[in-house]
């Protein structure tokens, strides 16, 4: 029985094993690791993940896909399928707790997907995702650039990237119409009250035309006066805009609001 990807879900099947090594290098899977992978699709990755590591937590959202992922992992039982929207997921129920998560990520929450990891599952120390191209570039982008945002700030303040590998088009069906890259980071630290400085971030970029106090403002996150005092606090003129900031500039942002 074939299966027809669902573009409304971000759908792009990973049909091309030959990918598969790379993403298991750039993943440094061990025997006694677990991973958490989202969006497994027809279970290619699922069943390589098996075959090399204690424990894998598939999620799918895409109820469909459950014959064919079912007949797929028939000889994977370390593998532990659930169904329904990770983003949701209750990271408590994940038993054995995720130590990786590698994935081939549906294009459209593959940002909140990663945002929501990096403080949502403390468990987990690396991360290896397979995601569109200017995403991977957003991760690691460096301030002042068009891709550098609040997804930038977050992944940057929780991790080191360890590794980044184009993808070619065709290893998906149905092959996508826009460039991927496979992308590894490890966890380093999460800055003290990262829920607020986490706040502070989104708040900060929700308007990026504006400048840092006006967007704060507009995002209930605090007054203009009080934005524009914080950022004269680090040093910073009160009319810089999110963008120009550090990663690191944001940790003192947040305490001096």
């Amino acid at each position: 029985m074939s299966v027809a990807p669902k573009k409304e879900l971000g759908q792009h099947f990973l049909v091309d094993e030959n990918i598969l090594g790379v993403i298991g290098r750039l993943a440094e899977l061990g025997e006694r690791d677990v991973v958490l992978e989202v969006g497994p699709g027809l279970g290619v990755l699922t069943r390589y993940l098996a075959a090399r590591v204690d424990h894998v937590h598939a999620v799918e959202l895409d109820r469909s896909l459950e014959p064919k992922l079912r007949e797929a992992l028939a000889e994977s039982p370390n593998v532990e399928l659930r169904f329904g929207d990770a983003l949701r997921l209750d990271p408590g129920a994940l038993e054995p707790a995720p130590t990786k998560l590698v994935a081939n990520l549906p294009y459209n929450v593959a940002t909140p997907i990663v945002a929501e990891s990096l403080d949502a599952l403390p468990s987990v120390r690396h991360w290896t995702v397979m995601v569109q191209r200017e995403v991977a570039d957003r991760f690691f982008a460096s301030p002042s650039t068009k891709a550098y945002g609040a997804v930038s700030v977050l992944v940057q303040l929780a991790a080191e990237r360890t590794g980044f590998h184009p993808v070619a088009r065709t290893v998906f069906r149905p092959a996508p119409n826009v460039d991927s890259a496979l992308v590894a980071f490890r966890r380093v630290a999460l800055p003290a009250r990262f829920e607020r400085v986490k706040a502070i971030v989104e708040a900060a970029f929700a308007h990026r035309r504006k400048t840092l106090p006006n967007s704060l403002q507009l995002a209930g996150a605090a007054t203009r006066e009080q934005g524009a005092a914080a950022l004269e606090a680090i040093g910073r003129s009160p009319s810089a805009r999110a963008e120009a900031l550090a990663p690191h500039e944001f940790v003192a942002l947040a305490d001096a609001l």
